[in-house]
């Protein structure tokens, strides 16, 4: 049978070990935001708010899904109208190629980002300037586009706006970690802060941060897994 000295010189550095796996690491907050491409209170999230994490750091704790579709419908024949007519279905459409190709939010949100600044100065017909403005390459999205495929993926992301629960009421229509957002979609960074169960970013730090302690001061402050491996080695090491 194993000493107790030995038995804690095996557990204490297996259990720092556990605290620095992936296994242990925090884990990235999903951010969904369901919008169409010419809506101006979309343009604006995207252009004024949603950026502000890709310049602060934040992006790198999350995991951004784009859904352009939004507002749109679809016809029992299959055939879709949008909100504000054939240019938004359009740029939806394109909008979807450029996600499917580029995955990645660090290299498709960039062209996102132009198409909705664009948007909000009234020059999308210009949207193919976005890009030389990203450096991406337009073919990949032009082929996207003109098979068809990305009507098909308008269809998986109308299926996927109208299966919200609850219900969507306007766009944006923001949702971290499966919580709807409402009206308070433009404080989408407390949120995440206050969802984050690792080590709080400098982008939470101020204004953002007291939100996000006021929400964990009301819930009960909840213990991660690296924390709760921290606290049992440490403990561990005291019994034996």
């Amino acid at each position: 049978m194993a000493s107790l000295p030995l038995l804690r010189q095996v557990l204490v550095p297996a259990l720092v070990l556990l605290c620095l796996s992936p296994a242990c690491a925090a884990r990235r907050v999903s951010v969904a935001v369901y919008y169409e491409t010419l809506c101006p209170f979309c343009s604006g999230f995207v252009v004024n708010d949603l950026a502000r994490i890709f310049r602060n750091g934040l992006s790198s704790n999350v995991d951004l899904r784009l859904v352009p579709f939004g507002n749109g419908r679809v016809s029992p024949d299959g055939s879709m109208s949008c909100q504000h007519g054939e240019d938004e279905c359009q740029l939806n459409a394109i909008e979807a190629c450029v996600i499917s190709v580029w995955p990645d939010a660090e290299r498709h949100f960039p062209f996102i980002y132009c198409i909705e600044h664009l948007s909000l100065t009234r020059k999308w017909g210009a949207w193919q300037s976005c890009f030389h403005e990203t450096g991406l390459p337009s073919q990949p999205v032009i082929d996207c586009y003109n098979s068809g495929y990305g009507r098909q993926l308008e269809l998986r992301y109308a299926a996927e706006t109208n299966a919200l629960q609850p219900p969507h009421k306007f766009v944006p229509w923001v949702v971290v970690n499966g919580r709807p957002l409402g009206d308070d979609y433009t404080n989408f960074e407390a949120y995440i802060c206050n969802a984050y169960d690792g080590e709080l970013p400098e982008a939470c730090r101020g204004k953002h941060l007291q939100i996000a302690q006021h929400t964990r001061a009301s819930r009960g402050h909840q213990r991660n897994p690296r924390e709760l491996a921290i606290v049992l080695a440490f403990c561990i090491a005291l019994w034996f």
